[in-house]
């Protein structure tokens, strides 16, 4: 029975209507989609409890009752449903608020019924509101064991699409299939690793025979899908490095060694030095580089990408390097420029403020090769930039990027360039794994010599005077602050401080002071928001009030304070971009995370983890951990993977590890998964991983 080729409306009990539904809140359409809707959680049902022993602290519980006294009471909004629930030690009351017309005349006085539902206390007297109740006679034995739970949505259950409904619906399509379902991996690999079969893990995940087989169930699912995901990216990645052959740079000569032996802005740290050799090794290789960059803001990236330029132009090589935004592409072009103007290497800016007469110029540089190095942004990827011979391309801030996008400097030579792709966002080891697991990885873990770790603390909105007392203790000994906050006007769902209302206040405290304040987000146009930053920048202004368009931005080293307002509202990733604006310099920099005192404890664990350490690799693994991975970034534009449905990567490390070794040594034996034994793995690749995105090779 092949599940993915039949349509969810067709299945008894579903229709047209509940179809829709499914694919509009579930993205469900066949049976396939629908049995790999697995639950969030179970319930253990294998207790039957006795009203005596029934109180509010319980979680769910089911009894074993009678049903009487069943009536409608109040009028309105206040209009609902009771009834009693008794057995021999005791009485429950029952209340419904919804399906009233539904529940008359449902139950019989002389009935045993299984009533299943959370405890809870109104006017010192216990109830069940909305319980589930089955008739105890025809029950299911899968109602006294480990219950499924699904994730549902407010549309589905009031169109009675709840975790029930949910549950039904795989139990019909479990009993159409009847153990029917075709095996998506070979006999001799289920053995190998002891896994149990496909119909028996669908089986159990839904409606688990005993909690050993959950867990094995559990496992199988969560191991194929991470296996067939490394499968695919290892598969690529072994590709690359058979067919692509890349400009063998052999030489590292005048300008790389006079710039590192007379020219580096300071000594390059263990770390640095050891992503070079990588670099260096890959480049000389003659396959093509595709290397992603890591390092934690403020690690010193960019100079290492310079010593990359170096040898490029070393070995006769143009290069270009592309940023996200036309600030962060000035800001490379300057510091880029002044560490190489003493060796008369050409280096151009061209983004949209570019002129006409400029762009002609960098155009004919270009093609004659007399331009060597180019830093740009979007405008980097027009169909008029043609290099002459580009042999290696950078990437700054790749995820602000589209794969197509990225493609088209890769394009733009018949070999392919050396790629490296850098990051400041710290991407954690099994994120990695799953979403750049066809790149080299090389990791900045160490700051420069002289930078101080930036100093974090927690302060509630009560001490709100204080902290602007410390800001303006910094202020005076000339240095420079960011206050920024989640939003830029009021809003009715929201109650959070916001930019507008913030503006004003900073401005009532520090204006009289002889302080000035700039504002910057995303509704200003960009020149006048890269006005705002350059007056930040030059010191023209003290106070730069912004929302997180400052994420990604200016270097300013006179910066020493980050103000992050409502910081309960920002995710982990986010907090330590932002505190990463501060800190560059030499000077001991502060961040100081305002929040109301009503926080989740989520929030607080983001907090307390921001307070506690400035490793980024640390603060993201705790991140994946918080949130989950959710939609992976950049997921659904590679083509590479798809949304998670079993696994999840801040919980299953250890099985993604032995997914990737398996997948390994599986890909050693055989990269294109030709041998006979091997079809099945090619065959579910192809099923899975539709997309043919040739180009997705460079990141």
């Amino acid at each position: 029975m092949e599940l993915s080729k039949l349509h969810i409306k067709f299945l008894p009990g579903v229709g047209e209507k509940r179809a829709a539904l499914l694919r509009e809140e579930l993205g469900v359409e066949s049976y396939e989609d629908m049995i790999y809707h697995v639950p969030y959680k179970y319930i253990d049902r294998s207790r039957v409890y006795k009203i005596a022993e029934l109180n509010s602290q319980l979680p769910y519980i089911q009894i074993k009752a009678r049903i009487r006294d069943l009536q409608t009471v109040g009028e309105g909004k206040a209009r609902r449903m009771t009834a009693i629930a008794y057995d021999e030690t005791g009485s429950v009351e029952l209340v419904w608020f919804k399906g009233l017309k539904y529940l008359a005349g449902q139950f019989r006085p002389e009935q045993d019924y299984l009533i299943f539902g959370q405890p809870s206390e109104f006017n010192r007297r216990l109830n069940l509101v909305h319980p589930e109740i089955d008739n105890f006679e025809k029950s299911s034995p899968l109602l006294v064991g480990f219950q499924a739970v699904y994730a549902t949505t407010d549309k589905m259950k009031k169109a009675f699409l709840n975790s029930k409904a949910i549950s039904k619906i795989q139990a019909t399509i479990l009993k159409q299939a009847n153990g029917d379902i075709p095996e998506t991996l070979p006999a001799w690999f289920i053995r190998q690793h002891r896994l149990i079969y496909l119909h028996e893990a669908l089986y159990n995940i839904h409606f688990p025979q005993s909690p050993e087989m959950l867990r094995q169930a559990q496992y199988r699912l969560k191991f194929e899908e991470l296996f067939y995901i490394q499968l695919n990216i290892l598969k690529l990645k072994y590709k690359r490095k058979a067919y692509f052959q890349g400009h063998p740079f052999k030489t590292v000569g005048h300008y790389f060694n006079a710039f590192y032996n007379d020219h580096l802005p300071f000594p390059l740290t263990e770390a640095q030095k050891r992503v070079v050799r990588e670099i260096r090794k890959d480049c000389g290789s003659g396959k093509q580089m595709n290397r992603l960059l890591q390092g934690d803001v403020g690690s010193g990236k960019t100079l290492v990408a310079v010593l990359c330029m170096l040898i490029a132009l070393d070995n006769c090589y143009q290069t270009c390097l592309m940023a996200p935004t036309e600030i962060l592409a000035t800001q490379h072009y300057e510091t880029i420029r002044n560490m190489l103007a003493p060796l008369g290497i050409t280096v151009a800016l061209l983004t949209g403020s570019t002129r006409k007469k400029e762009r002609e110029e960098i155009h004919q540089d270009l093609n004659d090769g007399s331009l060597q190095i180019l830093i740009g942004t979007h405008a980097l990827l027009e169909d008029v930039v043609n290099f002459r011979n580009v042999g290696l391309v950078i990437i700054d801030e790749q995820h602000r990027f589209g794969v197509a996008q990225r493609a088209k400097l890769w394009q733009k030579n018949a070999t392919p360039p050396h790629v490296l792709v850098m990051t400041a966002t710290p991407i954690p080891r099994t994120l990695a794994m799953t979403l750049y697991g066809d790149l080299d990885v090389s990791v900045i873990d160490e700051l420069p010599p002289g930078r101080k770790p930036v100093t974090t603390w927690h302060a509630y909105d009560g001490k709100r005077a204080e902290v602007l007392r410390f800001v303006e203790t910094e202020l005076k000994k000339g240095r420079q602050a960011y206050v920024v906050y989640p939003l830029i006007s009021e809003s009715e769902k929201l109650d959070f401080r916001n930019l507008e209302e913030g503006y004003a206040q900073i401005n009532d405290y520090f204006q009289p002071r002889g302080y000035r304040t700039g504002i910057v987000h995303g509704k200003l146009k960009p020149a006048e928001k890269d006005e705002e930053m350059r007056r930040f920048a030059t010191g023209k202004t003290q106070i730069l009030v912004a929302t997180t368009v400052i994420e990604v931005g200016v270097n300013v080293p006179n910066a020493s304070i980050m103000v992050i307002e409502s910081a309960e509202r920002f995710g982990l990733s986010q907090l330590h971009q932002l505190r990463g604006r501060v800190g560059r310099g030499a000077d001991q920099s502060y961040c100081i995370l305002m929040t109301s005192y009503k926080l989740s404890n989520e929030s607080r664990k983001r907090i307390e983890t921001m307070t506690a350490t400035n490793d980024g690799f640390e603060i993201a693994e705790a991140d994946l951990k918080l949130r989950g991975p959710g939609d992976i970034e950049g997921t659904q534009q590679s083509g590479l993977t798809c949304n998670l449905k079993v696994a999840n990567l801040g919980k299953d490390t250890l099985i993604l590890n032995e997914a990737s070794r398996v997948a390994n040594e599986i890909l050693e034996q055989d990269p294109d998964l030709q041998q006979e034994e091997n079809q099945i793995f090619a065959t579910q690749i192809k099923r899975l991983f539709k997309t043919k995105i040739t180009w997705r090779y460079i990141s």
